[in-house]
């Protein structure tokens, strides 16, 4: 695990009023948008969302990044307990953060994205996750949580972009 507090105990200074500011703080989550190919077809993980807000809708997997955790370990953890998918590679992709993006307040979040390889596509929910199912990225549900429509977006024209960059320097070799 990733520590960047350089041995500051981060509850211990918010117990002690160290830090606390009176106005209000916005809340910092991760999601994960990892993509996998099934016949040459690319798909996308989402998770069938198991509580409120938008209980029942599909979403990435994600969630609140805990006080003294690290980014990258926040999205992992995420996205095992939800998907049961460990080990692929995943990078900071974008951030999101309009106002009224989640109901709960005012959220931001890191999305990570990242491509699972053959052998690492097995999935089972857990956690938040009533479901998690694999979706082609040309037959994405309608109206998925929070603003994970824009999100998936973004991410399928990186995925696009990345893939046709890839072929075009293969074809240069």
């Amino acid at each position: 695990m990733r520590n960047s507090t350089q041995g500051l105990d981060l509850c211990t200074m918010a117990e002690k009023g160290k830090y606390i500011y009176d106005w209000p703080r916005p809340m910092v989550s991760v999601d994960a948008i990892v993509f996998g190919f099934f016949r040459n077809e690319a798909k996308v993980l989402l998770i069938q969302r198991g509580r409120e807000p938008f209980k029942g809708k599909w979403a990435l997997p994600g969630g609140f990044v805990g006080i003294e955790e690290e980014l990258e370990d926040a999205v992992e953890r995420e996205l095992a307990e939800e998907t049961g998918i460990t080990g692929v590679p995943l990078e900071q992709m974008h951030t999101f953060g309009d106002v009224g993006r989640d109901p709960r307040g005012r959220q931001i979040t890191i999305v990570f994205m990242g491509i699972a390889t053959k052998g690492l596509t097995k999935i089972k929910a857990g956690d938040d996750a009533a479901k998690v199912r694999w979706f082609d990225i040309e037959k994405l549900p309608k109206d998925l949580a929070f603003d994970h429509n824009e999100v998936v977006e973004f991410g399928i024209k990186k995925l696009k972009k990345l893939t046709t960059e890839n072929a075009e320097n293969a074809e240069k070799r």
